[in-house]
């Protein structure tokens, strides 16, 4: 009777290592592919979220001073002539 506790308790704890190595080599497979990851993205230049909202913002802002300068510009020569 204890014959077979051993063997399911050693096969539990066999199971249980081999867990901790399967999530053990997840873990290092994850942050070999985000660092994989990351240097391809580094060296295409891509450009991070925020800095395409950045710069989206600016552009926005330039067009809308664009349109501002511009019916100034009307209005300045309407007025000379």
């Amino acid at each position: 009777m204890t014959a077979g506790n051993k063997f399911f308790d050693d096969m539990s704890k066999l199971m249980t290592n081999a867990m901790g190595v399967a999530q053990g080599a997840k873990s290092e497979a994850e942050t070999a592919m985000k660092g994989f990851v990351d240097r391809w993205l580094a060296d295409r230049d891509f450009v991070t979220r925020e800095e395409f909202d950045a710069v989206r913002t600016m552009a926005q802002k330039a067009r809308e001073e664009n349109t501002a300068l511009a019916a100034r510009i009307a209005a300045l020569e309407a007025k000379q002539g």
